[in-house]
């Protein structure tokens, strides 16, 4: 009868392959004391090494989701703008409503000026948007905006409403009275107009730029204050599942090269692409930690290699293929890596949680101009999960290959002769 496996063989343990078989034992059987200190420590620095580069992808992740949100709080998704002077704004709206996707058109216009009030009278330099009074509903689901409508549409002093970072500067409440200056007139003859206006609420986007600078105002009266200085806009809110990029290309086609079509995040091309840039040199950096911590596992192989070489002898003499016993110890040094992999995961997904949860990661204002947000955010994504995971067990395969081959090329009289 033979001996070999597959054919027979008693070495075969029920269904299970014999290489699987012998490593599960490995595992679970008795070992040294050097062997079970060099395991666990493979094992620990396995599962740092996973767990710092869950935690700081999904940092990266929350950071640019949580941005990409903030960007279009007050704004859309698509921004029309014309590319001359005298193009009919209000036409071009009723055209790119009726694109399949667009759940809302609207016509805003932008100046620059400053505000002052009582508690700041040398004011602040704010960045002034005139929106449509229909638009407030969707601001209120996206921006946190808290208005008073009766303020706002106010016909002896016209509403605004104030970041909310704004309105702390200015110290001024819901109903006061402040000092609104516009840069008014043309390209030729440029001069200031003031208006006196009333707070007619605040919105928070967790955006500090937005919520630092911006004042809104009804576009109208805007308008009328700034003549024909400022930029005139359209923007358009998408669906949930409407693809920006068709809905771009589509508005570009119907109004002509008259009129630039930009996505918002082409608007910010250059922030994102750092943001991108950024996340790939911090995995490579956070996964030497994985590397270095595969040498353990290899370590580890070495030394049960050591203390099983008897067993490999014995198990060469009765026709076990050096293929299986490349197997049997590879798949212990997996095991090793999978269970670091496994627990990395759990912890680093469970910071994660516990640091958005409970908001531990806040900036105060100054700081928060400079990174654009207030607190950061940890989204941990399946898509960072299975790659942390393969990069993790790949390189801990790669560091049990030279161990495990040097098992599976011992022959039976060299094995019993170094036991």
């Amino acid at each position: 009868m033979s001996l070999r496996p597959g054919h027979g063989s008693p070495l075969l343990s029920g269904r299970q392959p014999l290489s699987w078989v012998l490593a599960w034992r490995y595992l679970r059987g008795r070992r040294s004391r050097v062997l079970t200190a060099t395991a666990g420590a493979a094992l620990l620095a396995v599962t740092l090494g996973v767990t710092a580069l869950v935690v700081a992808m999904a940092l990266m992740s929350g950071y640019t989701g949580d941005l990409q949100r903030k960007l279009i709080g007050l704004q859309g998704e698509v921004l029309v703008t014309p590319a001359l002077r005298g193009l009919d704004t209000g036409a071009a709206t009723e055209v790119l409503s009726k694109i399949d996707g667009v759940v809302r058109a609207s016509r805003v216009a932008y100046a620059e000026g400053s505000v002052s009030s009582a508690a700041a009278p040398d004011g602040e330099d704010v960045v002034i948007r005139g929106i449509e009074t229909g638009s407030l509903p969707g601001l209120k689901a996206r921006a946190q905006l808290s208005v008073e409508h009766e303020l706002f549409a106010g016909d002896k002093f016209p509403g605004v409403v104030l970041g909310k970072q704004l309105q702390e500067r200015l110290g001024a409440a819901t109903g006061e009275v402040l000092r609104l200056v516009v840069l008014s007139g043309s390209e030729r003859d440029v001069r200031f107009r003031y208006r006196s206006v009333k707070v007619a609420g605040t919105f928070t986007t967790g955006f500090a730029e937005f919520d630092a600078r911006w004042l809104l105002v009804e576009r109208g009266r805007l308008e009328e204050l700034r003549g024909e200085l400022g930029l005139d806009a359209i923007e358009l809110e998408m669906a949930e599942a409407a693809d920006a990029q068709a809905v771009a290309d589509e508005a570009q086609e119907r109004l002509g090269e008259t009129w630039f079509v930009q996505r918002w995040r082409s608007l910010n091309r250059e922030l994102f692409a750092a943001l991108e840039l950024q996340e790939t040199l911090l995995f490579l950096v956070l996964g030497l930690i994985v590397v270095v911590s595969t040498f353990n596992v290899a370590a580890t192989l070495v030394i049960l290699v050591r203390d099983r070489i008897g067993d490999i002898g014995v198990l060469s003499a009765l026709g076990m293929e050096p293929r299986q016993l490349w197997w049997s110890f590879t798949g212990y040094g997996l095991a090793l890596g999978a269970a670091g992999t496994a627990i990395g995961i759990a912890i680093g997904a469970g910071a994660s949680w516990l640091i958005t949860r409970f908001e531990l990661i806040r900036f105060d204002p100054d700081v928060a101009a400079i990174y654009f947000i207030e607190s950061v955010p940890f989204d941990v994504e399946l898509g960072d999960i299975l790659l942390i995971a393969g990069f993790s067990l790949s390189v801990t395969f790669l560091a049990c290959a030279f161990p495990a081959r040097r098992a599976a090329r011992l022959g039976p009289a060299e094995a019993l002769r170094k036991q």
